[in-house]
């Protein structure tokens, strides 16, 4: 065999095992899913959920608005200008 044809082989065997790493990467790992499960929860923990999430939206009212702290705010235009009209020639 020349050296050419040794480079060749080697090159593509190089390409076929890098790209079967990135297909292998690709199957499903047991134990996660990244899909909804279609478990169902007992009334107790939904109650529970219920609590939390009802929790964290009277949290979340509480907090007052922050107000903008844009120290460019002064300088900016904040409304647009129409390009200006080229003065008629009467």
């Amino acid at each position: 065999m020349t050296y050419a044809k040794k480079l060749y082989l080697i090159a593509a065997g190089a390409i076929i095992v890098l790209s079967a790493g990135s297909a292998s990467a690709q199957l499903s790992v047991p134990g996660i899913s990244l899909q909804e499960d279609g478990r169902r929860l007992d009334p107790e923990e939904e109650a529970k959920r219920k609590a939390v999430d009802d929790a964290y939206k009277s949290t979340m009212k509480k907090i007052p608005d922050q107000k903008n702290n844009d120290p460019w705010g002064n300088i900016r235009s904040t409304t647009k200008t129409s390009p200006k009209q080229p003065n008629e020639v009467k």
